[in-house]
């Protein structure tokens, strides 16, 4: 059974299941969804709790079957938890952890909580995955994209007690709030609990949310690659920053970027080739969001806007490693800050 994350907390009042399953790959938001389970727990009479953390290959499974098989010594009911850092329970974690899904539902006298990072469509096809999501609840917890930060970060001042002014200033100050922390959710919810400290509730200003909150944004370079296929031009000169700042690797930052590229001159000759669209994004395992920017790029690519897009990165390459090159700036960061504007500028056409 699979619960959204967003209905949890209502999943939870209509009462409890005895195996949930948490799997994702943003810390503050798994955190609280793991909160609101041993809340219920607690409230339904599982007071006592033993948790596993699952640390390497050689990690002792028999302890978690003994634990999960065992009555409570000091209360009726008890609360299992299974940490799995790393989402590789091995051959004896797959094997444990199927036979304590296989009983979950016949056990009253135990409720077991699988903690898991963000898994691999493979992992989640296996049969270890498979037996905790038949037997018991998963909610798959994802980050909060860019787009939707806004928003969540409005829903939690409403929590408590507090909103930004209404209209065009309101958002633009959600968007200033969002550009600080974006990739970052723990630190957003510590700064959205900095407003309640210094402001009572009620109607924030954009001046106080702007004196407020700090720049603790963090940047990944996969994310850079989706602002700059969505042409966000002024998003994607922030990220650039950031990344330099944080002391990414330019050549790491060029590997992104001339993937990108790579892969839409391929698209793009496999579309003038006579290949439906579909077909030549899945050859070149384009999907999720960037399929959805690939199909509004590609057709509107032109032949030479490709080509020249390939030269730029191939001329990059040299730059990030050294090399000069006639008319490129031959600092790194700023030739990929010009090549990465390139590619969102035929991003911006092809809207």
């Amino acid at each position: 059974m699979h619960i959204a994350l967003n209905q949890l907390a209502t999943h939870l009042q209509k009462g409890l299941r005895p195996l949930y399953t948490l799997h994702g790959d943003e810390p503050l938001l798994q955190q609280e969804a793991a909160d609101a389970i041993r809340a219920a727990a607690r409230a339904q009479g599982y007071t006592e709790r033993t948790t596993f953390a699952v640390a390497g290959a050689h990690f002792d499974w028999s302890a978690v079957l003994a634990a999960g098989g065992s009555l409570s010594l000091f209360a009726d009911k008890q609360m299992l938890e299974i940490r799995v850092p790393s989402g590789k329970p091995g051959k004896d974690g797959s094997a444990a952890l199927q036979q304590i899904a296989q009983a979950a539902p016949g056990n009253d006298s135990t409720l077991t909580l699988v903690l898991l990072p963000r898994l691999d469509k493979a992992t989640k096809t296996g049969a270890w995955f498979a037996a905790l999501e038949n037997n018991g609840a998963t909610v798959q917890i994802d980050p909060i994209d860019r787009a939707a930060l806004p928003q969540w970060i409005a829903q939690r001042l409403a929590v408590q007690g507090q909103r930004v002014v209404a209209g065009e200033e309101g958002q633009r100050t959600l968007g200033f709030f969002a550009d600080r922390v974006e990739g970052n959710l723990l630190a957003a919810h510590q700064e959205i609990q900095k407003l309640a400290l210094l402001h009572p509730p009620g109607e924030l200003s954009a001046a106080q949310v702007e004196a407020a909150v700090l720049n603790v944004a963090r940047y990944d370079v996969f994310k850079l690659s989706e602002a700059v296929l969505g042409g966000q031009a002024l998003r994607v000169q922030r990220m650039l920053d950031g990344l330099q700042a944080e002391g990414e690797a330019a050549v790491l930052v060029h590997w992104a970027l001339a993937e990108d590229i790579r892969t839409l001159k391929r698209v793009k000759d496999a579309l003038n080739a006579g290949k439906p669209l579909p077909a030549a994004l899945r050859e070149n395992r384009v999907w999720g969001a960037k399929e959805r920017l690939y199909e509004r790029i590609v057709p509107r690519l032109s032949d030479a806007e490709a080509a020249h897009l390939l030269q730029s990165a191939h001329w990059v390459d040299g730059i990030v490693k050294g090399l000069k090159v006639p008319d490129w700036p031959q600092d790194a960061w700023q030739a990929l800050q010009r090549l990465a504007l390139q590619l969102c500028r035929v991003a911006m056409a092809g809207r």
